[in-house]
């Protein structure tokens, strides 16, 4: 007798092979069989109706910290997704010296926006090594599964202490040191190693991260470790500023490792046709079979605006910052005065608070005409008419007014898309996702708690690309199921999942696809030290089961903790 028999549903099974009625069996925690009807079990699922998916997995998160006190690691788990990667973008929390504790929760505060006073109360730091942390990571109770990456800047200054946040140069003796524990955390299952070469990327203090400016003599050492190993990939997010430099190493890693290089691709206001520039060069390094990927998101990265967030166009005014650390609703109240209203107004942005800002975020003082109003629910292609810019045309106000009058609503945030919204739709991710060189990530699960939500992104796959698209085509169900299970697990060699076949992993969605309703993301405090984030909702989940156990039936968790640390198998090995 099978434990569970999800009967009757539309079976989409993670390869983008067409979908198909039937039922699927699941017994010891392991997918039975698929289609067709199965024998009896001593638990059944109606799915007639329903859509039976894998569960999603995301490889772009930044649960780095949360999977320390969170055993749900919410809003993931909440959006179907079963297995997440954390250690991107080069930060992490391991290794870790006790001197340099602080120093890494200011760069995660700094680069993902996961407040210091969050990290000190929810952290335990009994570790200093990598494999001593994914320990920790092991013996904790949860939901879902967890998967970890090394990331260079906790690397970098463990080996070079100061130097390493003066950016100054790796000596070879500090390259061997980084390759070397690089090469100790692969082999303790890390699934990689993460670097961060961007200017969008700053400590609380403005300054640029540790690796910025690490050389290729740095990249290409650590690299090595891959190839000692066989194992892993080796994952960047770049602004590219020398194009040619910056592929030349990427392909001289993969060619000297032959283990999979990634970067992180989107369009820029300033430079359109780049996105477009760097997937030639990913065409041309795959056509001489190096294994190089660009990871896009699956739609713009939005800053969310409003009372409470991390940014708004006049959290860099100063009479702004003298109310910025107040209760949200003290902060409305003050802001609804006359004349604070006239003095905010009336004042230019703080040149030295604009500076900290990351350089897309930037453009929060001048690009009105990419300000939106969301609206319930939200909506994340909106037309030209939707901007702050528009409305204040048709109003016969300033942009300035339009917004501030518009934050002053309960619940209410404008959306500014920082990247991916060049053309103002969604054409160019669409191009992303119909490329198979394109892996599909950048959900940032678990980070920019007061200014970005995005980890509801594997649901929005489903209903705004798979459904409710109006401003151009939409894609197939298959597809987009694929994008995020059986091709994301397997580029990281997560072989036991990302299927419904006979054998693998029983980590399923059962989803009402005509119910499926994204909610208008919300500001809530349920993180350490009273900490606020932004979360969002979705309708639509009937059951998502980890393992073989469903630990959410119809959004509510069932009790159920089935999940685990996944660590990357050694060369050779199988999960």
């Amino acid at each position: 007798m099978h434990d569970i028999v999800i009967r009757g549903g539309s079976i989409i099974d993670g390869s983008g092979a067409p979908a198909f009625t039937g039922d699927v069996a699941i017994a010891g925690g392991r997918i039975a069989a698929v289609g067709g009807k199965q024998g009896p079990a001593r638990r059944e699922i109606d799915a007639d109706g329903l859509l039976v998916t894998p569960g999603w997995v995301d490889v772009h998160t930044h649960y780095d910290g949360q999977a320390m006190w969170d055993p749900l690691l919410a809003p993931s788990c909440w959006h179907g997704v079963t297995t997440v990667m954390f250690g991107n973008c080069g930060v992490g929390f391991a290794p870790v010296k006790k001197e340099h504790r602080g120093a890494l929760m200011d760069l995660m505060e700094g680069v993902e926006e996961i407040p210091n006073p969050v990290l000190a109360a929810g952290l335990n730091w009994e570790w200093e090594t990598f494999p001593q942390y994914m320990d920790e990571l092991d013996r904790r109770p949860r939901a879902i599964d967890v998967a970890a990456q090394i990331a260079h800047l906790p690397l970098r200054v463990h080996v070079m202490g100061d130097r390493a946040v003066r950016r100054e140069v790796a000596t070879p003796d500090d390259i061997a040191s980084m390759r070397d524990l690089t090469v100790e955390a692969l082999r303790s299952g890390a699934f990689g190693f993460t670097t961060s070469r961007t200017d969008s990327h700053k400590t609380p203090e403005g300054d640029l991260v540790p690796s910025r400016d690490a050389d290729d003599h740095e990249l290409l050492g650590i690299g090595q470790a891959l190839g000692i190993t066989g194992t892993g990939a080796f994952g960047m997010n770049s602004d590219f500023d020398d194009e040619d430099y910056e592929l030349r190493w990427m392909r001289k890693q993969a060619k000297a490792t032959g283990r999979p290089v990634w970067f992180l691709l989107t369009d820029r206001y300033t430079d359109p046709g780049r996105w477009r520039r760097l997937m030639k060069a990913v065409h041309a390094a795959r056509a001489e079979g190096l294994p190089v990927t660009a990871q896009m998101a699956g739609r713009p990265i939005g800053v969310m605006m409003g009372i409470g967030t991390a940014l708004n166009p006049f959290t860099v005014r100063p009479t702004y910052k003298q109310i910025e650390s107040l209760p949200i609703e003290e902060q409305r109240r003050r802001l609804r005065d006359p004349e604070m209203r006239r003095a905010i107004l009336a004042e230019r942005p703080s040149e030295a608070e604009v500076a900290k800002l990351a350089q897309f975020r930037q453009l929060v003082t001048t690009r009105f005409d990419k300000f939106f109003t969301m609206g319930n629910p939200p909506d994340y292609e909106p037309g030209p008419e939707k901007s702050v810019g528009a409305i204040a045309a048709r109003e016969g106000r300033t942009p300035d007014e339009v917004a501030y009058d518009y934050m002053l609503e309960d619940g209410q945030y404008l959306y500014f898309p920082v990247v991916n919204y060049v053309t103002g739709d969604h054409e160019p991710i669409r191009e992303m996702l119909g490329d198979p060189a394109c892996l599909l990530g950048l959900s940032d699960g678990g980070a920019h708690c007061t200014s970005i939500i995005d980890a509801g992104v594997p649901s929005y796959m489903l209903t705004h690309w798979g459904r409710d698209r109006t401003r151009g085509p939409k894609l197939p169900l298959e597809a987009l199921v694929k994008r995020q299970t059986s091709e994301t697990a397997n580029f990281f060699g997560l072989t036991d999942r990302g299927r419904l076949a006979p054998g693998l992993r029983a980590d399923v969605n059962v989803i009402d696809f005509n119910g499926m309703r994204m909610q208008k993301p919300e500001l809530i405090h349920d993180m350490p030290a009273n900490g606020r984030r932004f979360v969002q909702r979705v309708t639509g989940y009937e059951a998502t089961v980890v393992a073989g156990q469903p630990i959410f039936e119809r959004g509510e968790h069932t009790g159920a903790l089935p999940g685990k640390l996944v660590r990357a198998p050694r060369s050779g090995e199988a999960l």
